[in-house]
């Protein structure tokens, strides 16, 4: 007799599982089920030894980052169980940490018993070279170093159900059935790297990036166009080789590529290992928190499923393409841990590896709309505060793949060309609500994009696991030992999801919320100053202090020395100009700064003068923002160095210089008194004002970690992005989208309220 999965009812009696001894190798310690898996072994395997093969970091060697598990929250109950000394006495003295990494498997100690080998890639879609570098070239570089050592253990390689690929009906626990050669797909995919590497380099591809870095950067400088347009091509070449990746995967029958590297390294496996030594395959379907052990919800970190009930439960999932009676396969950690180590203990015949499914489907299975449900109901009855989600739960109708994918493409169309007309309106409260608003829509449209993609897959399979060796191999572990068990049909997936699981997965996402930019809100300005003399802070002066550009200033001259008519006549002089005044400003905001000062060739310098201590004083002082005055004797209140700083000559800054401790503007070059209409260096803009700034501090000894900056427009971002303290003040629509993504203060400082007697009364 068989069950649906045609696996044998019965089963021939079998010795019980004992508990583990001897020297115990473990690759992927650090990770989710490699930390399980090491805590199982301390609190119950207390004859094993265990060492882990751990890559040091930057500042942390591989002791280091082992001596610190013992502080994770899977080691707690042990910690308060035997006390915090001992389980540190004991971990030293059972666990010992092996510096290097599958990519370069140091030399292993001749007297391993046991080896479980869970290293693995943790994404779904990686690029194809990092993939196979990981997955199968990882296995590869294992075992070749195990058989260098001398020793003979038995192996246990940690694989996935989903190695099965995209097919119907039953996978049995047994060898896949293909030809991939996997040393060919491993070259081939090693040689994509290098291939698109050199394709990102040529002309016509750099010359898009280029193109597309200067329209969103230009105003910024030549440096940063240069560094979006590198960012681009790294982009470019990843997105090739993750395409590449999941192409030739679903060419060859696999649903991405880590279940075709995953596949591939199981045959690595069998080949350099399995086919003289002992070899046990455990495959689990999707790992979720545990059930049982260490304590019922532990988990470490978002897993597969996780993303999506967090998704539904903020109420940004209005929908989704699963097939709502096929099954959702999942398997709480503590029971694939369990299935681990009982097949780590009963090793099969050298030759002949064992394949085993951790998994649900089979015996106890979960449909879609039974996750769904349960989901539902508990978001319903414990909203997430703050979010969509909290006025109501969505009700999924499960539509097809392809109204989903419509719709998601019509969504992304609709969020592309909102963010295109939010950058040509003025910047002003309301608009940056709107630039809030399409923010969330378009980070809720790119998730929905990517879990669309990575489950669509996983939800709408066909595929069960057989697991007629698991059941067997777990009616083998003793009924004094409950919680070392696998049983899958004792799961209640009801009490399960709404008890353990869900509450679970939602105290982790508060917990990372809490450094989350759209958990917060938005940052004020500081009030209270700190009383230094290592701070700067630099004010921008056109759009910033004063709401006006140098077209405005020069009318204002002509004004000063004319009159109106003067004015009129020189603005419609400008008009006739402002195709190529325009033209120069898209291209380089210093281009067209020369361009426009240029008009003051052949003024004499004292009429400039005389006409800026004139009318000129009173129309700037009427742009003046009585609250940036405020906020300038603040910071000379505190002792902080105060800047004034333009891209334009400074005789037109100066009815403002007694106000700060200094002015730093550009300059004119004087033929006899008269204005040559050239500049005496490079219009201090963007970069340039970036680079000045941190030699300005290095020189002076200031804190620019401690320092304060104001600007207006995307063209101050490079030097804003220097401090600790940047500010958007009546920002620009680019810079308030950066303002934003940053989480900086936004302000507004309205014009007015300043005379020549503020002007008097400067402040400390």
């Amino acid at each position: 007799m068989t069950n649906s999965a045609g696996a044998p009812s019965g089963a021939i009696s079998e010795p019980a599982v004992e508990h583990l001894s001897g020297h115990v190798l473990i690759t992927g310690g650090t990770g989710f089920v490699g930390q399980a898996v090491l805590e199982r072994l301390l609190v119950s395997h207390p004859d094993t030894r265990i060492s882990l093969l751990v890559r040091g970091k930057t500042g942390q060697s591989a002791e280091d980052r082992t001596r610190k598990l013992l502080a994770k929250p899977v080691f707690k109950p042990w910690r308060e169980a035997v006390g915090r000394d001992e389980a540190a006495r004991i971990f030293a003295e059972r666990v010992t940490a092996i510096e290097g990494s599958l990519d370069e498997v140091p030399p292993l100690p001749g007297d391993l018993d046991v080896v479980l080998h869970s290293a693995s890639t943790v994404s779904f879609d990686p690029p194809i070279d990092e993939a196979f570098a990981t997955n199968t070239g990882g296995a590869r570089n294992l075992y070749t170093a195990i058989a260098a050592s001398g020793a003979d253990p038995h192996v246990v390689h940690v694989s996935t159900c989903y190695v099965g690929g995209m097919r119907k009906g039953v996978l049995p626990e047994a060898r896949l059935d293909h030809t991939t050669d996997w040393r060919v797909e491993a070259s081939a995919a090693a040689a994509a790297r290098q291939r698109v590497e050199l394709r990102s380099r040529e002309p016509g591809v750099l010359r898009g990036l280029m193109t597309r870095a200067r329209l969103e950067h230009g105003k910024e400088g030549p440096r940063a166009v240069a560094q979006s347009a590198e960012a681009a091509r790294v982009d470019w070449v990843k997105d090739r080789l993750v395409t590449a990746g999941r192409a030739r995967a679903q060419s060859l029958g696999w649903t991405d590529v880590y279940t075709f590297t995953k596949a591939l390294a199981e045959r690595a496996a069998e080949e350099l290992w399995g086919s003289a030594h002992r070899l046990s395959v455990v495959r689990p379907s999707v790992i979720e928190s545990a059930l049982q052990h260490p304590f019922p919800g532990w988990i470490d970190g978002f897993k597969v499923a996780d993303p999506l009930i967090i998704a539904f439960g903020r109420g940004e999932l209005q929908d989704f393409p699963g097939v709502p009676d096929s099954v959702l396969d999942i398997v709480p950690v503590d029971y694939v841990v369990n299935a681990i180590l009982a097949a780590a203990a009963t090793p099969p015949p050298a030759g002949a590896p064992r394949y085993l499914h951790v998994a649900s489907g089979a015996s106890n299975p979960l449909p879609f709309h039974a996750m769904y449900r349960n989901v539902h109901d508990y978001f319903t009855a414990n909203p997430i505060p703050d979010t969509p989600g909290a006025k109501g739960m969505p009700t999924w109708q499960f539509p097809g793949d392809r109204r989903v994918e419509r719709a998601i493409r019509r969504a992304e169309r609709l969020v592309g060309a909102a963010n295109t007309a939010l950058d040509r309106l003025p910047s002003t409260a309301r608009t940056r609500e709107w630039q809030r608003t399409m923010g969330r829509r378009e980070r809720d449209v790119a998730s929905l994009r990517t879990l669309s993609d990575l489950y669509r897959a996983y939800v709408g399979t066909e595929l069960i696991f057989d697991d007629a060796n698991a059941r067997a191999l777990q009616e083998r572990i003793p009924g004094d030992r409950p919680t070392e068990g696998f049983d899958v049909t004792r799961i209640d997936w009801n009490d399960y999801m709404q008890r353990v699981h869900v509450p679970a997965v939602t105290q982790l996402m508060r917990v990372f919320s809490r450094g989350r930019s759209g958990s917060r809100p938005a940052p004020e300005l500081p009030a209270d100053l700190p009383h230094r003399g290592d701070v700067l802070a630099v004010f921008d002066l056109e759009g910033t202090v004063v709401d006006s550009n140098i077209v405005q200033q020069r009318l204002w001259v002509k004004r000063a020395q004319g009159g109106d008519a003067a004015a009129v006549a020189e603005a419609g002089s400008i008009i006739t100009r402002l195709p190529a005044y325009l033209a120069a400003e898209r291209r380089d905001r210093g281009e067209f700064l020369r361009t426009f000062l240029r008009r003051y060739a052949g003024m004499p310098a004292a009429r400039l003068q005389a006409a800026v201590r004139g009318g000129y004083t009173d129309e700037l002082l009427a742009h003046t923002s009585a609250q940036a005055l405020r906020r300038v004797r603040e910071h000379r209140a505190a002792g902080h160095r105060t800047v004034l700083i333009t891209g334009s000559i400074g005789v037109l800054a100066e009815p403002l210089a007694a106000l700060f401790d200094e002015v730093v503007a550009g300059s004119m070059h004087e033929e006899a008194g008269t204005l040559t209409g050239y500049l005496g260096a490079p219009p201090l803009v963007d970069e340039a004002r970036g680079a000045w700034l941190t030699r300005y501090a290095e020189r002076g000894g200031f804190d620019l970690a401690a320092s304060y900056a104001y600007g207006d427009s995307v063209a101050d971002l490079p030097w804003l992005s220097l401090v600790g303290v940047p500010t958007a003040v009546n920002p620009d629509a680019r810079l308030a989208r950066a303002a934003l993504r940053r989480r900086w203060p936004i302000i507004e400082w309205r014009r007015g309220g300043v005379s020549r007697s503020d002007l008097l009364t400067p402040g400390p």
